[in-house]
């Protein structure tokens, strides 16, 4: 993994109720959550654990939010960032969660992941790699691929020894990177793409 980690200028920047009358092909309605995953149950978790539950659903939730109320032929729109849609940010944000899912548990037996330099040629390779691999996933997958990995990271969290999360670890670095403080980069994109409101209006 690059020193300075994996989103940088390579990455283009930086849950959910059901509501059938808007909530179109995908059958949900598009970054509104049910009831957060930390608050739902373990509140008798270390306080490191929670302090760290609370940021990263902080963090999440702000994510969500700026694509809450679309349509789904709103979210396939392209140039969000780049030539990137709603959707291709979705499903880039759930590339680096799996990335996360990927490599903590080696990090936790104090191996090294392998550079994205070396193995894919660089970040900005990767990412390409992986968007064209996701190219024909329809919608309803990418979302759902989104909730699965995402309950999955909150899980990792939540079982993670107090040690790895109560300061900056190796662990709680590489969580960072590709969860938390990514986000914000993407969720940025979408707010000003959608502060243009005849853009919007022409997809909807």
């Amino acid at each position: 993994m690059a020193t300075v980690g994996p989103d940088r200028a390579s990455r283009p920047d930086g849950h959910h109720q059901e509501d059938t009358s808007r909530t179109g092909q995908s059958g949900r309605l598009p970054g509104v959550s049910q009831k957060s995953l930390f608050e739902r149950e373990r509140p008798d978790l270390p306080v490191a654990a929670q302090r760290l539950l609370r940021r990263l659903d902080a963090a999440w939730g702000a994510f969500e939010a700026t694509y809450a109320g679309l349509s789904d032929a709103q979210l396939m729109m392209s140039g969000v960032t780049g030539g990137w849609s709603v959707r291709d940010i979705l499903a880039h944000v759930t590339t680096w969660e799996k990335e996360a899912l990927t490599h903590l548990p080696l990090i936790l037996e104090g191996g090294t992941p392998p550079r994205y330099s070396v193995r894919y040629g660089g970040i900005d390779a990767f990412n390409a790699r992986m968007t064209e691999a996701k190219r024909d996933l329809a919608l309803p997958a990418v979302l759902h691929q989104m909730d699965n990995t995402h309950r999955r990271i909150v899980e990792l969290v939540r079982t993670a020894h107090e040690a790895q999360i109560s300061s900056e670890t190796r662990f709680r670095h590489r969580l960072r990177l590709d969860t938390y403080s990514h986000y914000p980069g993407h969720a940025e994109a979408i707010r000003r793409w959608r502060a243009q409101p005849a853009r919007i209006a022409a997809s909807a």
